[in-house]
This record gives structure tokens, sequence and C-alpha cells, in this order.
């Protein structure tokens, strides 16, 4: 209860001050609303008119750290926790959906502009994005996103940057940190009547604090407009990434107490590490067919090749998926009644091969990995379609009512060969057709203020090694999770709208949960083995208060209040129905605020609680909770005529906190040794920000 009571203080701290600021304002006084537009896929582009809690992280936003990692940003927005160790490996979960997952994220559709970031493995990687390449991120919590195919977790829609201002614009930057942090970009945008140009490149290296953590990332991203017109255009999009990234793994608890900057001795030995080259590429074509009824048809490709060089195994993968996606939109009346609706279809194919070898690094005199024999070979297909739907009708002035419906169908097929001479038929296999509805109401007392509840079916496929048995054969016994979301909320805009508050309520139940038991050093076998228990309180403020004709104040809180629990949870024979949710908090919360001057002068610092994390389904380990703090303060200015100097320098983790980054759920430690479960954060660290910027 400490938590709850010093966010209760804090929120009204923060909301008392915020009215003692405005109490000569005339509260009752209205203006026309500013709108946050939300990304051109939803029903209405108008955050007030959605039936659902969207975080929205602006460029502005996404660029109050230090430009290069997205975790300490996204935290911020409540429900919503993002793991991360050495920037490469990463976990993201919403309301405590994906929470589980051993390494990576899933449960969650991503988008980059049209192009799903989400592979047919599952699985989401948003990281190889260059954040000074994103316009907005927004994250739709919970299954209330059935254009994007109904994901129990939600959606991240990220928009690619845009450029509108003059007709040319060159920029170039450079970061610069502790552990030799460093990171050069250099883009230039073009944009004309008819057609607009962004080319960017950039690239970003650390040494790392831990042993065997070195990063190397780079990164080409081309995108614009071509053939514009009034009702049509075509849009292309491709982004181009290298990464090595060498891997220090987890670590007990006695060397993350007295040595976290160790890594695990296996990888250290091993040299371990990620290595890939990763291709996203698509078109889009926007036509407005009439005045009543408009198209946008996508297509896409995404292509990876990795070599993943691991203390038990060495593990290539290559993996082509390509698709296709259409999307009509538009409006009409019964009677007096206004409607508007989307309806389309998604069509998306991914083809998956991946090899393991030994590694006999132990036999490599110290210079780190060597391949050896081969020892397993796995090809799957797999593909699915969604057909969605969604309409919006306008009962009266201040009632609406918006339903949706996704439908889908997801087959694939398989082959796995353990040895080089095997010769194994393929296997097909296809899961049950899914149907996820979804129903809003809205109540709109006035144009600044917003109610509504909402009630969703959502669902989350099995990743590939769910799908399979111990003996790499397809699991026909496996059946995606599924689980009924409700959700009462309001998004209200008080004093003139310099105060925007939203809270929302929800409660979820997921049935047919996926464990994925380990029964390798990277072998899982999946079982839907209970039910689990969501709920929770989300609460974010966002103030704008002009001080006086120099200073300008912008201030945020976010907390989220959640109980996560098994319900129904039975595994080898342990009962852990009741327990608290392996690998989320239950409670988190942030604040901040950016003080800006008129002469270019600003300065921020924001703050974030994490409570403690239950480490494993027994709940006899837990994390401990942590606080960060980070200061920033920078400079702009203008050299000479549409040429702008920015300076930044910043500090990150004042406190030194020492704090676990990221968890390994559920981790087992070989005979006597103890669990590998932490992934140390970083200590206090620094960084500076050098950009200049020419408009002509």
């Amino acid at each position: 209860m400490p938590f709850q009571k010093c966010f209760l203080f804090l929120l009204i701290l923060f909301i008392s001050k915020n009215i003692s600021a405005q109490e000569n304002i005339d509260s009752t006084k209205t203006q026309k609303l500013n709108e946050v537009l939300i990304s051109p896929l939803h029903i209405n582009r108008d955050l007030q008119n959605s039936p659902t809690s969207i975080g929205i992280l602006s460029e502005k936003e996404l660029l109050r750290n230090n430009t290069t990692d997205i975790s300490n940003v996204i935290n911020t927005i409540p429900g919503v926790f993002m793991q991360s160790s050495n920037i490469t490996t990463t976990r993201i979960s919403i309301r405590g959906i994906g929470a589980r997952t051993p390494y990576g994220t899933n449960k969650i559709r991503a988008f980059y502009g049209r192009i799903p970031l989400t592979s047919g493995n599952s699985e989401t990687v948003i990281d190889d994005i260059d954040l000074q390449n994103i316009d907005q991120v927004e994250v739709i919590k919970g299954p209330l996103s059935s254009i994007y195919g109904a994901g129990l977790g939600g959606a991240i829609l990220i928009s690619p940057e845009t450029f509108n201002n003059g007709n040319y614009q060159t920029e170039v930057s450079s970061v610069f940190g502790s552990f030799g942090l460093l990171k050069n970009r250099v883009g230039f945008n073009l944009n004309e009547k008819n057609a607009s140009l962004n080319l960017s490149y950039h690239n970003l290296k650390t040494n790392g604090w831990r042993e065997n953590s070195d990063y190397n990332r780079e990164g080409i991203t081309l995108g614009g407009e071509l053939f514009r017109k009034k009702n049509s255009k075509l849009t292309y999009f491709s982004n181009y990434t290298y990464l090595k990234a060498y891997i220090p793994s987890s670590i007990n608890k006695t060397t993350f107490e007295n040595n976290p900057q160790a890594g695990a001795p296996t990888w250290v030995a091993s040299k371990g590490f990620k290595e890939y080259k990763s291709t996203l590429g698509g078109l889009a074509y926007d036509f407005k067919i009439n005045d009543h009824l408009n198209n946008s048809t996508s297509i896409f490709i995404n292509y990876k090749d990795s070599n993943e060089p691991r203390p038990f195994d060495i593990l290539r993968q290559y993996t082509f998926a390509s698709g296709v996606r259409t999307q009509f939109s538009g409006d009409f009346n019964i009677g007096k009644i206004k409607n508007q609706f989307i309806t389309g279809l998604e069509y998306f194919r991914d083809n998956y091969s991946g090899n393991t070898f030994q590694n006999l690094y132990l036999q490599n005199n110290g210079n780190g990995s060597l391949q050896g024999d081969q020892l397993t070979a796995t090809n799957q297909k797999r593909r699915f379609y969604n057909i969605f739907s969604q309409i919006r009708t306008l009962l009266s002035e201040h009632f609406e009512l918006q339903a949706g419906l996704n439908y889908n169908k997801t087959k694939f097929e398989l082959q796995n060969d353990f040895s080089p001479s095997a010769n194994n038929p393929v296997e097909h296999y296809s899961y049950d057709g899914i149907f996820s509805p979804q129903l809003s109401f809205l109540f709109k007392p006035n144009e600044i203020q917003t109610f509504y509840f909402s009630v969703s079916r959502g669902f989350s496929l099995p990743a590939t090694e769910e799908t399979l048995t111990s003996t790499g054969n397809i699991n026909s016994d496996i059946k995606p999770e599924t689980g009924y979301n409700f959700e009462l909320g309001g998004k209200l805009h008080f004093f003139n709208k310099k105060l925007y508050a939203q809270i929302a309520i929800y409660r979820m139940e997921i049935k047919d949960l996926l464990v994925a038991k380990r029964i390798g050093d990277d072998q899982y076998e999946g079982v839907n083995a209970g039910k689990t228990f969501h709920e929770g309180i989300e609460i974010s403020l966002n103030h704008n208060c002009p001080i006086n004709r120099i200073f300008n104040l912008n201030s945020y809180v976010g907390a989220s209040i959640g109980n996560y629990e098994f319900k129904e949870f039975v595994d080898n024979g342990n009962d852990y129905s009741g327990n608290k949710l392996t690998g989320v908090p239950a409670n988190t919360a942030s604040t901040g605020f950016n003080l800006n001057t008129n002469s270019g002068f600003y300065f921020s610092a924001d703050f974030q609680f994490t409570d403690k994390i239950p480490m494993n389904d027994s709940n006899t380990n837990f994390s401990d909770s942590y606080s960060l703090l980070n200061l920033k303060t920078g400079y702009q200015f203008e050299i000479l005529s549409g040429l702008k100097a920015h300076l930044d320098a910043g500090i990150n983790n004042v406190t030194n906190e020492k704090y676990a980054s990221m968890i390994l759920t559920n981790a087992t430690g070989v005979g006597n040794a103890q669990p590998r479960f932490y992934y140390p954060g970083l200590p206090i660290n620094y960084y500076g920000i050098i950009s200049l910027n020419y408009l002509f």
C-alpha cells in the first residue's frame, strides 16, 4: 500500500497546483478543440473519438532522452512496460499481456506505417527503427483494435517521420556519452508539389558497461510520396538495418549484487552475439473514389538474415515475409443518422528457415565461437488473413456507437530435420477461424469530454517453439490464447484545455494460457495450461502552463495500478492458481516536466517508479522495486537564416540506482548453480547531443 498512498499524494498535489495556477480562468469557457491526430488507419483520426485507451508519444517526447533507446520513453505510458538489456534484448508487455515470454515480444502486433513489424512467428521487434525517423508512436492497449488484428495485448502503430516545412531540409547530428556511446546521423528531406523524399543514415555504437556487450547498428531509411494529386498519392518506404550486438546474457543474484558488470561466463567465453541484416519495404496507394468512399492499398516485404552464436549452439535463421492490405473507408447516412465505416482484408505470408550447429568455442583457443556439425534444420511457412470491419454510428449529438469485427484464419506447414540426412515429410496444420468482435458506447457531454465503455475479444497465436512437441513435430493439441476485455474510461480537458486527463478501468481474463516449457538450452514445448486474470486502473495527466512571457511549463503524471494473477494454472503437478503473474510489476508511476524559455533554453526531468516483479510462477523470487531519475538541459538557437543548432546534455539514473532493467522469467539453475534471473540496468551515465538543421 505505500505505493498507492505515495501516488495519491502526488496526484492530489499535482492537481491542486494546476487548479491554483488556473483559479483566475473561467473553466466553463470552451474553445475549438485542438485535435490530437492518430493514425489514418483508424475509423476517425480524433483521439477524443476513440473508445479505448491509446498512449501517444509525439516526436518531441520520443527524443526526450538520448535518442538511442525507446524503453525509457515508452515506459511513461501507463499500462505499458518495456524491459531492455543492451538495447537489442527487449520485451514489451501491455497490461501484463506478454510478460511471461522468455525472450522478445509477442502477443502484440506492431506496424511501421502500413508495414507489419510482427513476424509470422508472432515476434515483434521495434528496436531497429531509429527514433529520429519516427513522427509518432501510438500504443493501443488491449484487443480493441479489430482493424489491426485483435492482438490480446493490443497494437503499436509507428508513424514514419514526415516533412512538411519548406522545400528542402538537411540535418546532421551526433550523440556521445558514457560507455563509448556514439551515434551519428545525417538526413535529407525534399518536399515539392507532387512528390516528397526523406532519406537518412544513422550509425549507433556503444561499448556497453558489461562484459561482452559491444553494440553496433547502422541503418538507411528512404521514404516519401509520388504522383501526389488532389485525390490520390503513392507512398513508398524502405528501411535497411545491419546489427551486430554482443550478448552478456543474464546473471544470478550474487553476481548482480556484487559484480553487475560481469557477463554470464559461458557467453563471455564463447563471445556470443547476435548479427543480422534486415530489410523492410512497402508501397501504399491512397485514392478518393468519390466524396463518400476512399481506398488505401499497400504491399510490403520484410526480410531478415540472422546469425546468433550461443554457448550451447549456433543459430542461423532466414525469414522472408510478404503481404498485401486493402482498406475501404467512407461514410453514409441512414435517415438523419451519420455513419462512418472501415472494411478490408490483410494477407500475410512468412517463410522461415532455422538451422542450428555445434558451437566448438571450448576448442577454439579462447577465440570465441566456432561452427561445428549441423544439429537441426527447420523450415516453416505461415499464412494468415484478417478480414476486418468497423462502423461508427452517431446516434445523437452526445451519443455514438462503435462496433468492429475481425476474422483470422491461420495455416502453417513444417518440415523439421534433426540431421542433414533426414527425410521427414512436410506437416500441415491450421487453427480454427477466430472471430474477434468489439462493441463500444461513447457519451460526449461536450466537445472536450468523452466517456466510453467497450467490450472486445482478442487472441494470440503460438510462437514457433510453442507449436512443436519435444520430438520437433507439430503439436496438434496447442490452441491460440483468447480473452475478453471490458473497459470503462474517460478523456477530459480542463482549464481551457491546459490540462488533459485520461483514465481507464479494465478487466480481462485470458484462457488457454500458453506456457513455453523449457526442455533444453533453447528448446521449449508449448502447452495450454490455464487462465490468467488482468485488471487495473490507468491514469495520465498532461498539463501546459504558460508561466509568463519568458517561461512555459509542460508536465505530466502517469500511473498504472494493476492486479495480474493466475486464475487457474497447474504446471507439472504444481498448482500456481492465485499467484501473481510472472514478469510484470503490479504498479508503475512516472512524472516529469519540461521548462521552456523563449530564448531557446530548456530544462527537463523525469522520474519513474517500478514495483517489485515476480520472477517465477511459484512467486518464490521477486526483483526489488526501483526508481529512476533522469535530467536533461539544452539550448536551441539560429546561427544564420534557416540554419539552426541544437545542443543538449543529460544525465540518466542520477541517483545511481542498482536495478534489473530486464529479468529472465522462470530461470532455472543447472546443478547447484543459482538461477540467472537478472539483466542489470545501466548505472549513472551521461550524454551530449549536437545537431544542425538547415531549412531552405
